[in-house]
């Protein structure tokens, strides 16, 4: 079974938001060992990206989450997560960003929009993205 961290900034706050993340994170049980890495924010990126660094592994395949990222579609997300050959660590930053020590580590950056999201809204995004990657590759119907 595929192996996926998703290292994070923060925590979350309100139920509704935690109550959308456990549905998504009960769903990916079906496809994968999840781990979801919560890290506190730390005063300056530079020390974000240390401490987020020792939880990749060595050999993980990271998409790192970023304004600068490509936009793709969810068909595109669910073939680079097929291809990848070892554990795969997903990254969100902090509310402040991500240094680029961190995204120079990323074998693939994404966006998912020039608009803003709410730094605690973009985690559920991931999980769904996720989610709808694992049923497009398994021929699920989820995605329509």
């Amino acid at each position: 079974m595929r192996q996926v961290k998703f290292i994070l900034f923060g925590k979350l706050k309100e139920p509704w938001l935690r109550e959308a993340c456990a549905e998504y994170e009960k769903r990916l049980g079906a496809y994968c060992r999840l781990e979801t890495i919560e890290l506190n924010p730390m005063r300056t990126l530079g020390e974000e990206a240390k401490l987020a660094q020792g939880k990749i592994g060595r050999q993980a395949s990271v998409a790192a989450f970023c304004v600068e990222g490509r936009q793709m579609s969810s068909e595109q997300f669910a073939a680079w997560i097929n291809a990848q050959p070892n554990e795969i660590t997903l990254l969100i930053g902090s509310s402040h960003g991500m240094d680029e020590e961190l995204k120079a580590r990323a074998n693939l950056r994404i966006s998912f929009s020039a608009m803003t999201f709410p730094h605690q809204l973009a985690r559920i995004m991931v999980l769904e993205q996720l989610y709808r990657a694992f049923q497009i590759n398994t021929g699920g119907k989820y995605h329509k």
